[in-house]
């Protein structure tokens, strides 16, 4: 290395002084040699792919979802905030190796407030190792930022407009400072969301029910978030990230429910619900890191809480008489979530060891009232109201070790053990329910490199699906006084064994084939009783899925960057309890993702997407084809630092979720469209310094995940 640094400082002190062309020519050699050796735009590694944003045409003026939705495997639904990737059912996003903290409609406001110039690459882990939280049949999505070694400060301004059947808008605002001892981000966001939701629901059987839901959405609120990492040394540093966000979900429904014996009306109502949530959520991130020669020694603290306080008021009035009935429904809920970990990252010459021990106490208080409304005034339904208190307790440490053997041999292997401790107790009724288990949770990767052109890999995992807190509380959530929906604290977690074959082909065409196998899975089960109308979730089925995915990712012309990407899986289902009709069979997705270059400029890029996913049947559920085709432009101005984007989505309006879903005594259909399709046009301004970039440090705190 020193010699290679010496031949090219000579290079260019002779060409500097005026010396032979032939020198002058051996430089030019060198920088040619430097630009043919940038990395491929796909990339396969023992356990991740990875997609190199940087040598991508959306490295400039694209947001952080704009770039999640181009990555090979991965789906970006605004609309649901959704991100997830094909043949996983879960994901969760990290930054830097750090877990990024959000879901939902958060995640999707923090990606779009994440610009692709720093964005270096994204890894998509289908598998993940032991060091991460075994929760879920979830796949991992890291986000590497590109290293920041410029001093001074910089920030950007943004805000959006969108259009869909209401108004929605937003900003943020981001101001980033460097020097040698602080790397420092704060940021502000604000947003007012607003969308109609239509949903309809059938159940045909000897008894039935038609219901049909007219919904708007509103989600608004302000943001701030902190972020502070210090430098106490070359080898040591500590920081902490603070966010806090304050808020307001609200819902405006009319719905009617019409109810059939055979074919003879029984009843038929209308309700008209506000829905009324104010939330304050908090989260507390603090870590400290130290290397020692090629190791690494970490530990953090995470801290998160929600305090929604909900308000629901609903007047249901029957159409045969016009007699009503009002209701109003409190619900004050207190979730607390906190963890403590360390991790070792042992780095010898030809292994790597990380290991590691983590512990997590999850708790949930709900306090929910039901008041009718007689004489003027509210009074309590003691049959109605209920208190809630759950714990729960995570004890985790994991091992896993690393070796390449030589270049086209290497492998992984880790395994985590998790022992978990649950109780759940309801004052009202005294019913108390505990649960204490210990699972072990192995992985496995061998990847085998034949050449330059072809790479292979098998993989394996084992993981667990614990329900979300909502699943758990056995209070009764009314829509109208005979609907309701309630969780259950028998609820068992699920497992999920995982095993992927993975082939790549000149960095450009991969396959992803795999098989998963699934006890014990629980869902949401859905009765009609006379006119009542009540779901619950249950631990109901197993299920096997086989599937393959195919991605094709090329530049053609220099000026188009396309992404081709199917996946077909079919899965065989078992129902061991309850009244449900498996209805074995295929799924098949595809999406075409194109962008084009306009100028030599590189200012002006037009992008068309489409996706489409054909009828499809999983376990006792068939569901008709849905899609969506978005196309957009993307400006640049004042040498990048001004940025315009407009774009329409579900042009077509093809995103509607049609299907049925099949019992012995009936069967439930749906039809539902969320207010895909939309204009959205976005302004964002640089300022400042923009070689320096924001502090996006986050921490391994998956445990957030189910309070959603």
């Amino acid at each position: 290395m020193k010699q290679h640094i010496l031949l090219i400082a000579t290079l260019l002190s002779s060409f500097a002084a005026g010396q032979t062309k032939d020198s002058a020519n051996q430089v030019k050699t060198i920088e040619t040699v430097m630009v043919n050796g940038k990395k491929a735009l796909v990339e396969r590694k023992v356990d991740r792919l990875i997609y190199n944003v940087q040598n991508s045409m959306l490295s400039q003026g694209s947001s952080g979802s704009e770039v999640l939705a181009s990555t090979p495997l991965i789906k970006v639904d605004e609309d649901k905030g959704l991100v997830s990737i094909a043949g996983k059912s879960g994901v969760s996003v990290m930054v830097n190796d750090r877990m990024l903290n959000l879901s939902g409609n958060e995640l999707v406001n923090y990606l779009k407030n994440l610009r692709s110039e720093n964005i270096l690459k994204i890894e998509v882990i289908t598998t993940p190792p032991a060091k991460y939280e075994a929760q879920g049949n979830s796949g991992i999505i890291n986000i590497v930022l590109k290293r920041n070694i410029d001093l001074g400060w910089s920030g950007y301004l943004n805000t959006y407009y969108t259009q869909r059947t209401y108004v929605s808008s937003g900003g943020a605002t981001g101001i980033n400072y460097q020097n040698k001892k602080i790397k420092a981000t704060v940021k502000f966001q604000g947003f007012d969301t607003a969308k109609r939701s239509v949903e309809n629901y059938q159940i045909v059987g000897e008894e039935s029910s038609f219901s049909r839901d007219e919904r708007r959405d509103m989600y608004k609120g302000l943001g701030l978030n902190t972020n502070v990492d210090y430098s106490l040394s070359d080898k040591s540093s500590v920081g902490f990230i603070y966010d806090i966000t304050k808020g307001d979900v609200d819902m405006d429904i009319y719905s009617t429910q019409n109810y059939f014996t055979g074919n003879t009306p029984t009843r038929l109502t209308e309700t008209d619900s506000k829905h009324r949530s104010a939330f304050t959520t908090q989260m507390l991130n603090t870590y400290f890191d130290h290397k020692f020669g090629d190791h690494k020694l970490s530990f953090g603290y995470n801290y998160y809480g929600n305090v929604p306080d909900t308000q629901v008021n609903f007047t249901t009035t029957d159409l045969s008489d016009y007699s009503k009935q009002t209701v109003r429904n409190l619900s004050a809920v207190d979730y607390k979530i906190s963890s403590a970990q360390a991790d070792l990252t042992l780095n010898f010459n030809k292994i790597q060891v990380e290991t590691g021990a983590k512990y997590s106490q999850f708790s949930n208080n709900s306090n929910i009232e039901y008041f009718d409304l007689k004489n003027n005034n509210y009074e309590i339904d003691p049959g109605k109201t209920n208190l809630f208190e759950y714990n729960e307790k995570n004890n985790a440490a994991y091992i896993s070790a690393s070796k390449d053997f030589n270049e086209k041999w290497s492998a992984k292997a880790g395994i985590r053990y998790e022992y978990v401790q649950t109780n759940g107790f309801s004052p009202t009724t005294q019913s108390k329910t505990e649960n204490n288990y210990g699972k072990f949770f192995p992985t496995a990767y061998l990847s085998y490199k034949a050449n330059s052109s072809n790479q292979f890999s098998l993989n394996y995992s084992r993981r667990i699906n614990r329900p979300s807190f909502h699943a758990l509380n056995p209070f009764r959530w009314y829509s109208n006084p005979n609907n309701y929906t309630t969780g259950n604290p028998e609820l068992q977690p699920s497992y999920n064994d995982n095993i992927e074959f993975n082939y790549i082909f000149k960095n450009k065409f991969s396959t992803n084939l795999y098989y998963q196998k699934t006890t014990n899975n629980f869902g949401q089960i859905l009765f009609l009783n006379e006119e009542s109308v009540t779901s619950s979730y249950y631990n109901y089925s197993n299920q096997n899925t086989y599937g393959i995915n195919l991605n094709y990712t090329d530049t053609f012309f220099k000026f188009w960057e396309s992404n081709i990407s199917t996946s077909f899986s079919y899965n065989e289902t078992q129902v061991v309890k309850f009244n449900s009709i498996p209805k074995n069979g295929q799924s098949f997705y595809y999406s075409l993702k194109n962008t084009f270059q306009l100028n030599k400029a590189k200012t002006f890029f037009l992008f068309v997407n489409y996706w489409e996913t054909l009828p499809s049947r999983d376990g006792e559920t068939y569901q008709k084809n849905m899609g969506s085709l978005d196309a957009g432009i993307k400006m640049s101005f004042m040498e990048k630092v001004l940025q315009i984007n407009l774009s329409i989505n579900d042009i077509f309006k093809q995103s509607r979720f049609i299907g049925d879903s099949y019992y012995t005594n009936n069967t439930q259909s749906f039809n539902n469209y969320w207010d895909a399709r939309r204009l959205t046009l976005s302004v964002t301004y640089n300022f400042g310094n923009q070689k320096v970039k924001s502090n996006s440090r986050a921490v391994n705190f998956e445990e957030k995940q189910r309070a959603q």
